[in-house]
């Protein structure tokens, strides 16, 4: 697979060249640019990383690689809004695989889709020709978080067959009935507002700081004040990072308008569900009414954490991640 390493925080490619980055040179970075370091800085930066970028269907796809070529494949789906970014504070404890974590379509320094909806068929259709696009043809795992539990259950009850799929704060009931439907609410207002301003000034509001900020407030469980903050300055950086605002309103329109739910009854490999006790998107007996779906799935609760498995307790997650993997079966 041909591609250009990307050194995060300076924005060279080299192509051709793979290698881990040290982790004081990885902080001054940082420091350099003003984010804040991240706690798991040290264990990422042990981990080999090349960025590539890849003709999927006619769309310019931007994806990472981390871990060793030769070692078990994994493929990172991440969720709305996000980019793949989000998902590192999980690649950090798992060295022992080839991570593979594009930017879905519209969002990240990935290009829109071409003459269709952003919606959840498109994004399956995506995800499953972005798999074979990149030359992944022997066995691999999925893994989808939130959004992307979404998009990542569609492509497989649509024929996509990964050895084992993992769903990472599934959506597994509709957003309106959580128990912050009424925050949903508000954000499908804000959507549509967005929609009806003219362009900039949807783009705008789309983009404001004020509004994100509110959003991770609301999300982040954790105490500790370092990770509060790490957390929000991650929103701020990486939460409005998409180039186009229809792209945006159409994914936010496919991520309430869907669930795992409507298709867990047609996929077929093992699958793992880890959920979090405090989740606001999805509650817990959501969750456990959901894995009852599946053929073949198992629930792990991650306990005193939200939405934001893959900030606050990506290494309890890690751990159960990897026994579900190296089980054969299920965690």
């Amino acid at each position: 697979m041909g591609g250009h390493r990307h050194d995060r925080g300076s924005g060279a490619r080299v192509s051709g060249i793979r290698c881990g980055r040290p982790a004081d040179a990885q902080v001054a970075r940082r420091r350099m640019s003003g984010m804040i370091a991240s706690p798991y800085d040290e264990q990422l930066a042990r981990i080999p990383v090349s960025a590539h970028r890849t003709d999927v269907d006619g769309t310019e796809t931007a994806w990472w690689e981390y871990g060793r070529a030769d070692a078990p494949v994994l493929v990172l789906v991440h969720g709305f809004r996000g980019d793949h970014h989000g998902l590192e504070p999980v690649v950090a404890q798992l060295p022992g695989f080839r991570i593979i974590s594009p930017d879905l379509p519209g969002f990240g320094e990935s290009a829109t889709f071409r003459g269709r909806p952003h919606d959840i068929e498109a994004y399956a259709d995506w995800l499953a020709a972005f798999i074979g696009a990149v030359g992944i043809d022997g066995p691999y795992a999925l893994l989808g978080h939130s959004f992307g539990s979404i998009v990542a259950a569609n492509a497989v009850a649509r024929g996509l067959a990964p050895e084992r799929l993992v769903l990472v704060n599934p959506i597994g009931a509709p957003a309106l009935e959580g128990p912050r439907g009424v925050m949903t609410r508000l954000a499908v207002l804000y959507y549509r507002t967005a929609a009806a301003l003219p362009e900039r000034a949807g783009f705008a509001l789309l983009r404001n700081g004020a509004i994100v900020r509110v959003m991770s407030v609301t999300m982040a469980k954790t105490r500790s004040k370092p990770l509060r903050r790490w957390i929000h300055d991650q929103h701020d950086r990486y939460f409005s990072a998409f180039g186009d605002r229809d792209a945006v309103l159409e994914a936010f329109r496919a991520s309430v308008s869907h669930d795992v739910s409507e298709v867990a009854a047609d996929i077929h490999v093992p699958t793992l569900l880890v959920a979090a006790e405090r989740d606001d998107v999805t509650p817990l007996d959501a969750q456990r009414r959901l894995v009852t779906m599946f053929p073949d799935a198992s629930l792990e609760v991650i306990p005193e954490v939200g939405h934001l498995i893959h900030y606050e307790t990506p290494g309890d997650a890690a751990a159960r991640i990897l026994r579900f993997l190296r089980s054969g079966a299920h965690a």
